[in-house]
Order: C-alpha cells, then structure tokens, then sequence
C-alpha cells in the first residue's frame, strides 16, 4: 500500500494581485474513477479504463482490489486493466485499506451482488464529520441481505450476507439524496434477481456516467441522472476488450475556476466540462467575474488588477445541480476578497467548517453563526501563514489561500491533497505560481 507522506507546500503569494496567465488542464474524476474500478467487480472479463488520475485515493482502491485477489494494473499513465475472475469468493474487503478509504464502502454493493457476502469495517476518509452507513445497511435489508457486526480481533466488522448467496431486486426510497448509496445499490442491482427501482437517487453526473459504464457492458438500467432509477438484475457484464474514459473532474474544474477568478489575468481551463459546474459559473458572474465557456474549456480573460469591483454572494450548499459541497472551501477564500458580507451555508456536512479558524489566522474576517452557517467579510488582505492540510478539499483551499496572501506560506499534510489532485503543484507552476514541493 501507498504509504503516507509528510510532504509541504512552499508558496510565495501574490499578495492580492492577479497575474497568472495559461492554460490548466483537469484530470479525469476522483469520484468517477473510484466507482468504476469497483463496478469492474461485476464484469467476468477485463475492463480498461482510460484518464484514471495517478492520485493516493485510486491507489487505494487499487491496492483494495488487489487484496482482494483481482489483477489491477496501470498498463500506461492513465490506464488500467483491471480482471476480477480470480477475487476470493469470501467477500471480504481488507481491515486497513477500507479504513483510509471513505469510498471503500461502494465496493461492498458490486462484492455481495458477486459472491453473496462481504465483510468490511467502517470506512475511513475525511474527518469532516459523521458519516453514517444507515443507507446502506437498510437498503442491503431491503433486498433480502442479512446484517451482522462482529468483532476480528480488536476490529468490528460488518458482515452482510445474502440469503441462497444472490441479492433480489427491491424498491429503496433513499431518505436523503446519496451520491454514494445511489450508486452502490445501482451496481448491486446488476446482479440481483428482478427489478430494483431507487427513489430520491442522487442526480451528480457521475451517476450517469456509472451507469454508462454498466450498460456498455450490458447491465439494463433507465432513469440515471434522475431522481429514480430502474435496474433488471442480470448475469455477468462483459466489456469484451473495449475501454472506456474517465470523465473530467468538476471539483478540479471549479477550484481552478476560482483561483482564476482569485489571481488569474488570463486564465484557460481545459479538458474539462463546464456544464457540470454551472452553478459556480453563475455565482461568480453575480459576483462580477468574467466568463466564457466553451464546450470543454473555461476561458477568465483581462481579470484586471484588483478585486475592488467583485461583490459579494451567498453560497449554499446543495446536491447537484446545487453548490457542491466539495467546493465550499475554496469559495470561502473567494470571498474574503469580495466587497461585502456573504453567508455560506454548509447544508451536507457538519464540522465541514471548521478550516476556516486556519483563515482567520491568515486575516480573514469570518464569524460563526453555528456549525454550519458563518459570514464572511470583505476584502481583507491575506499573509501567509503555516497551515495544515485538514482534509482533502479544505488543504486545496489552503494552497488557493497562499496563493492569493502576501509573504510566504507553508501547508503541512500534502498527502491529503495528493488523495485527490495529481501532482497539483506541477500544474499550478506552469501558470506562475510560485510553489515548490518539499519532501521530508
């Protein structure tokens, strides 16, 4: 397994001035790529899979289907093979690897459609508070599985198993829209016996872009990208040699976009889909930020020299097609450099706020009104500071932060943002920032 690193980031900022100029490209999806290799469990011949990011997160996943006993194989940069005939039958996914993967948890729906059971501990990820597997163990219930926890030792398991070892088709009405449930039961479904309809589905684009997947290798779903969705359990998916590509990642896509907004002069972003982060476009264009979008790039042209004539919005986060979640870290250094006052409600997770106090210390004026609502105030002017990388998308934030601050900053805790951006500071140098990458 990939082990962690004790990796910082050394970025002298521009103090407040926008001066990076270029193009930047985005990567295939994290959260796409993730799901895919795990669907890779519900085909009996090899599945290919192109954009796949060199990230901490994907070697994980990697390293969980390995353990698993599947082939899992980067053939190239970007590309694997992945062949799971030869898993073991038992189901059960390693202790340690499931521990530090939050995503963990979509293996388990494909792992008992398969074989009839899987065994996992609670996953991992993010500390950005709780995360709770109700969804999952209901909807598994619903379709005829049993639920257990034991103890391994010193570790508590979950063991699900399924009665005369196959799933059946069941209708789940998801009490909260889940990204993560409505695509796990989407991929247990595939195997199961009979029709499984999901109410309330999640509607990201990395749902139907599942869901493609499946059905190029002949699982039979409709309504993906909608808020209900119908499955007809089958047999084994076959990809039959073809491959298929990993979309571009929206989360990548709008932290550029408000970099750019942040300390661009002439900013392109490029492999990307600018449909997927609409609502962030919007935002910004209220704020005074200009646009223009093409098929599948992002152009901010003559940013101008300061942010004097940027105002303020509010920002509440939402399920797509609302404010991503994944984005609200990033947002919130944009608007310490917007006039006025902005709330920014934290809708889908608790705790998810508490980054900003390591903003405060940089000299934003934020004030909290409880733990998922506070008010921003601008413009102030940031100074770099010593930072730590929280979580994934907050250490982003903190790069954006540094960026923008006057002096010299350090972020501690790179590893956090490898689990979800390649090589992020070769990319930033090739459009002028001034960041070096220190291992220890």
């Amino acid at each position: 397994m990939q082990e962690k690193t004790s990796d910082r980031f050394v970025v002298n900022g521009l103090g407040g001035k926008k001066t990076l100029s270029g193009k930047i490209r985005v990567n295939g999806a994290k959260n796409a790529a993730l799901k895919l290799m795990a669907a890779s469990v519900l085909f009996n011949d090899s599945v290919k899979l192109k954009n796949v990011p060199s990230i901490e997160d994907v070697y994980r996943m990697r390293d969980l289907l390995r353990a698993s006993g599947a082939e899992a194989d980067e053939l190239k940069k970007g590309e694997y093979r992945i062949k799971t005939g030869g898993m073991k039958k038992d189901g059960e996914l390693d202790h340690e690897i499931s521990k530090r993967l939050r995503a963990s948890i979509v293996a388990t729906g494909p792992m008992l459609s398969r074989f009839g059971r899987v065994s996992f501990p609670h996953p991992g990820g993010c500390v950005i508070g709780a995360r709770p597997i109700d969804l999952f163990i209901e909807g598994f219930e619903k379709m005829g599985a049993s639920v257990r926890v034991s103890k391994k030792g010193t570790k508590d398991w979950y063991r699900i198993s399924a009665k005369a070892g196959k799933l059946r088709g069941a209708r789940i009405f998801f009490k909260q829209q889940s990204v993560t449930a409505t695509e796990t039961f989407m991929m247990a479904a595939v195997l199961a016996k009979g029709k499984t309809v999901l109410k309330n589905a999640a509607l990201e684009p990395e749902i139907k872009h599942l869901a493609d997947f499946l059905s190029k290798g002949g699982a039979k779903i409709k309504g993906a990208g909608t808020t209900t969705i119908e499955i007809k359990g089958g047999s084994l998916l076959q990809m039959r040699g073809r491959s298929f590509k990993i979309m571009p990642d929206r989360i990548e896509t709008g932290s550029f976009l408000i970099l750019g907004a942040l300390a661009g002069k002439n900013i392109e972003i490029v492999d990307c889909n600018p449909v997927n982060v609409e609502s962030l476009i919007q935002l910004l264009e209220l704020s005074g930020v200009k646009i223009k979008t093409g098929k599948t790039n992002i152009i901010i042209k003559g940013n101008g020299v300061k942010n004097k004539n940027l105002k303020s919005v509010s920002v509440k986060t939402h399920e797509y097609p609302g404010f991503p979640t994944d984005l609200q870290a990033p947002m919130v250094v944009y608007l310490t450099q917007v006039k006025g006052e902005s709330l920014v409600f934290e809708t889908i997770f608790e705790g998810r706020l508490n980054y900003t106090e390591s903003l405060a210390r940089m000299g934003a004026t934020t004030e909290t009104w409880d733990p998922h609502r506070i008010m921003v105030k601008g413009p102030t002017e940031l100074s770099g500071r010593v930072l730590e990388s929280p979580d994934l998308r907050a250490g982003l934030a903190f790069v954006i932060a540094a960026i923008v601050a006057k002096g010299e900053s350090v972020v501690h805790n790179v590893y956090n943002i490898d689990r979800g951006y390649e090589k992020i500071e070769e990319r930033l140098k090739k459009i002028g920032v001034d960041i070096v990458r220190v291992k220890n």
